[in-house]
């Protein structure tokens, strides 16, 4: 038929809906206008099929130019015809080139304008937290000065913490209080993977509860004054004959009635995972026959990680677990508390099991 060029024509099969077998298509393409001629070509079409196949087809489509598929080298591919037309794409007109091109230019640039807008973000969050922890340390230095009383000074560093975590976009769900003993001492342990963690612990636990932190912090006059002002101790790490000291003020302290809160891993690092325990704080709870309570954190590395100095938004998650008990005074009762804890810990807090690697070199300091 001299309306259609030759290869511009494809007859197929295609499947039917709700129907058995297939449905005869042919697929012709035209530049023909006028409706009553493409009438008259469908007619003829349809004449033609029954003198070939027996039978007119069930449906012939008039399409524009390129809508038969070819290979490279001008073979019908009717395969992928019948598809597109089984997609009903058949007819759409293509984008020109021009406009493909525009088109990927403007995503690019999205792309890029997102990113710098995601980094700007970054960039003002992370000042705007840092201008919200510099008001609380000078409000908490401060009221060291004008706040009488230890378990007053802890109960608004608890309020502090709380502020920053909700001034900061921190999210804190805490699970568990109701495992905290009531009416006596213990020892809380917790994994240790941000510059964050005391804060978010600060915030999530009971005002009572007082830190044990390395030695190192009192050679700052501001955070020396400040955590001692909240009941901190202070532990030596390298010092035998002072650390001996400092193990016996804590045992004091817990005698005393004081729940004392530990780091055992104490440090952290940039790679998830948790660290080997140090023995000291379950020795000192299985010496003075005290519950060990285990705190799971997870999700504090993400919101500020070890050598970054950028906050990020994030939500953070308190697993208290239920309180182990001493089952003796010695070293293996002290291994038995560390073992019952650090595997609470581990399974809630959403890091791998560290503890064969080796803890980064710290450096004795001289003196």
């Amino acid at each position: 038929m001299p309306a259609f060029r030759r290869g511009c024509v494809a007859v197929f099969g295609a499947r039917a809906d709700g129907e058995a077998g297939e449905r005869l298509v042919v697929l012709a393409e035209t530049r023909e206008p006028d409706r009553a001629r493409r009438d008259a070509l469908r007619a003829e079409i349809n004449r033609l099929a029954v003198e070939l196949v027996g039978g007119p087809a069930d449906e012939i489509v008039l399409a524009p130019p390129h809508s038969v598929l070819k290979t490279s080298s001008g073979k019908l591919r009717r395969a992928a015809t019948r598809e597109r037309y089984e997609r009903g794409l058949v007819g759409a007109r293509g984008r020109a080139v021009w406009w493909q091109i525009v088109r990927l230019a403007v995503r690019g640039l999205w792309a890029r304008a997102r990113h710098a807008a995601r980094r700007t973000a970054g960039v003002l969050y992370g000042a705007w937290s840092w201008l919200v922890f510099g008001a609380a340390a000078l409000a908490g230095f401060a009221g060291t000065f004008v706040i009488p009383g230890l378990a007053a000074r802890q109960a608004a560093a608890r309020t502090l913490a709380r502020l920053v975590a909700a001034g900061t976009g921190l999210r804190i769900a805490v699970e568990g209080l109701a495992h905290l003993p009531q009416g006596r001492a213990y020892v809380l342990v917790s994994n240790h993977a941000s510059y964050v963690d005391a804060i978010v612990l600060m915030a999530a636990l009971p005002a009572r509860v007082a830190f044990v932190a390395k030695s190192e912090l009192r050679a700052s006059r501001f955070l020396r004054r400040v955590l001692e002002a909240v009941g901190t101790h202070f532990v030596e790490r390298f010092d035998a004959a002072r650390g001996i000291e400092d193990s016996r003020a804590l045992a004091d302290a817990a005698r005393a009635g004081a729940s004392l809160a530990f780091f055992p891993e104490g440090t952290f690092v940039r790679e998830p995972g948790l660290l080997a325990f140090r023995m000291g704080a379950f020795v000192l709870a299985a010496q003075q026959r005290l519950p060990v309570v285990p705190v799971a954190l997870a999700g504090t590395r993400k919101a500020l990680p070890a050598d970054a100095w950028s906050p990020r938004r994030a939500e953070v998650r308190v697993t208290v677990g239920a309180p182990v008990e001493p089952t003796g005074s010695d070293w293996s009762a002290a291994v038995r508390l560390r073992d019952a804890a650090r595997a609470h810990i581990l399974a809630h807090c959403g890091e791998r099991d560290a503890a064969d690697r080796p803890l980064p070199h710290v450096q004795r300091p001289a003196g």
